[in-house]
């Protein structure tokens, strides 16, 4: 491998497991307002195997071939024009650009207002498995369910990436928490602080819970339909496992009439089992934020919330770290460490 190329996860074309392949490529150059980061771990993400698929084309289609992978951590390598918050050296964590990816590779480039510097008390690999899930998290329960001391919020599925980090930020932020879990996953989300824990083997949630005040839907499904009955009317519940509605189009992805009659047909049966319950519905797509992102590396530093992480697999097996994601079984965080085949 030469100075100017690198080793990167490839999206080809789109399709099941075999649609992506490691493949020298490349190396990035920074533009202006851009950092090259020299790339150390990435964090997976159930939307790397849906882009993969190519469910989420209508929303945003790549030209292929294209580097995959949507977080990182790692050391910024060289600076574009014009950035000013970084130095070559820092240890640095980021959600990449929708628009571009690029995380699952040796070299990647960020656009400085996307980087944060990484939290001092954790490593490479616990920092890739941050900033997707821990900025979806965050701006569910703060932004839009407005989570506040005494809320009580239901989060289905807590034991899982996203789930992790909203169980402990809903508690930060005050609330009485309750989650659903499998006996295996049940000691993680009460050390994680919630509250109350339903054994989804065994019991269903929607005969035991009524008037919270919100859920975070974690699952989709179901769960996301039989949710809307265990929150009180007026109350909120939001997604990141249903389907769109208009709303998402105009806020998340600043996207026109088309899209937005698009979500309108898509979501139409959820926002008809919300309305029943008097209950507004909302599919949140996250934006990357290096100042929230600092934010959350303060919460961690401090040690307000811990991220956890359920195994890496080194960027060789990259195949089988995205087999185990969608297997459906994790607990945390699946990581992909990369800064080993660097010297």
């Amino acid at each position: 491998m030469s100075a100017t190329t690198m080793q990167a996860f490839v999206l080809t074309r789109y399709g099941g497991p075999d649609a992506g392949q490691l493949r020298e490529v490349p190396r990035p150059r920074p533009a202006r307002g851009e950092v090259l980061v020299r790339v150390q771990a990435a964090g997976l993400n159930p939307v790397d195997y849906k882009t993969r698929e190519g469910m989420l084309k209508v929303v945003q289609r790549y030209p292929l071939p294209v580097v995959m992978g949507n977080e990182l951590s790692g050391v910024v390598e060289a600076l574009g024009e014009g950035v000013t918050s970084f130095a070559p050296g820092d240890r640095v964590f980021a959600r990449m650009p929708k628009g571009a990816m690029g995380a699952l590779a040796e070299y990647a480039v960020v656009p400085e207002q996307f980087l944060a510097k990484m939290p001092a008390s954790i490593d490479f690999n616990t920092a890739a498995g941050v900033p997707l899930a821990g900025l979806t998290a965050l701006r569910a329960l703060r932004d839009e369910l407005h989570v506040g001391r005494g809320s009580r919020i239901f989060i289905p599925g807590g034991a899982g990436g996203v789930g992790t980090f909203a169980i402990q930020l809903a508690k930060w932020l005050g609330a009485e928490v309750t989650t659903t879990a499998s006996p295996r996953g049940r000691a993680l989300v009460k050390e994680l602080g919630a509250d109350i824990v339903i054994d989804y083997t065994k019991e269903r949630f929607e005969e035991q819970l009524r008037n919270m005040d919100g859920a975070f839907d974690l699952l989709g499904g179901d769960t996301l339909l039989k949710s809307f009955g265990v929150v009180r009317r007026g109350g909120k519940v939001v997604s990141i496992a249903g389907m769109p509605e208009p709303e998402t189009a105009r806020k998340d992805l600043d996207r026109g009439l088309f899209l937005r009659a698009l979500f309108w047909l898509a979501s139409y049966r959820i926002r008809a089992v919300a309305r029943k319950h008097g209950v507004s519905y909302r599919y949140l797509f996250m934006h990357p934020d290096g100042v929230e992102l600092a934010e959350l590396g303060d919460l961690i530093d401090a040690g307000t919330i811990r991220p956890f992480i359920d195994r890496v697999f080194p960027l060789r097996d990259v195949a089988q770290a995205f087999a185990y994601l969608e297997a459906g079984h994790a607990k945390g965080k699946v990581v992909v460490e990369i800064a080993s085949r660097q010297a």
